[in-house]
């Protein structure tokens, strides 16, 4: 583990706890309606939970380049895990892909990065759920701690994810 990011299987099955209680499955998918600001993830096809969420502060449109505070929009996955985040855990997201770097540089630009899907800063937990008011963060995915919590446990590195206008 380097800097809290998790990258290995071996490494993952230790700091993956196993899910508990009625929805122990896993999910397989998860898809991010931004104009419902609502994150779902699926397991064979089932919903196992829903949040709603905040996105990037200007969420209209796929990301276009580093800065635009834009959440980007196709299909990728979760390709990290980092339990030292500034944020309260974090799953990062393999935005940009070869299609959005191109997009980027026909436009002059670099696109961006550390896309994720995390909590609210370590000493903002206290929040909660008003933090989904308005659309704050850089371009990521945010929820609360508490569901943030959940996610992790319930979503593995690998795992797709679909953003939606």
């Amino acid at each position: 583990m380097l800097g809290g990011w998790i990258r290995t299987a071996a490494a993952l099955a230790l700091a993956l706890l196993p899910p508990t209680g009625p929805a122990a499955a896993t999910a397989d998918l998860v898809v991010i309606e931004k104009a419902a600001r609502r994150m779902t993830l699926q397991s064979g096809g089932a919903v196992l939970r829903a949040y709603d969420v905040a996105l990037g502060r200007q969420p209209q449109g796929p990301k276009r380049r580093e800065g635009d505070g834009r959440t980007p929009e196709g299909r990728y996955v979760i390709e990290a895990r980092n339990s030292a985040s500034k944020y309260h855990l974090a799953l990062r997201i393999s935005y940009p892909d070869a299609a959005d770097r191109a997009r980027a540089a026909a436009l002059g630009a670099p696109p961006g990065g550390a896309i994720m899907i995390h909590g609210r800063p370590r000493d903002m937990g206290w929040v909660g759920p008003s933090h989904r008011e308005t659309d704050w963060t850089e371009g990521c995915i945010a929820v609360t701690n508490q569901e943030m919590d959940e996610i992790w446990r319930l979503v593995p590195i690998g795992t797709p994810i679909e953003i939606r206008p």
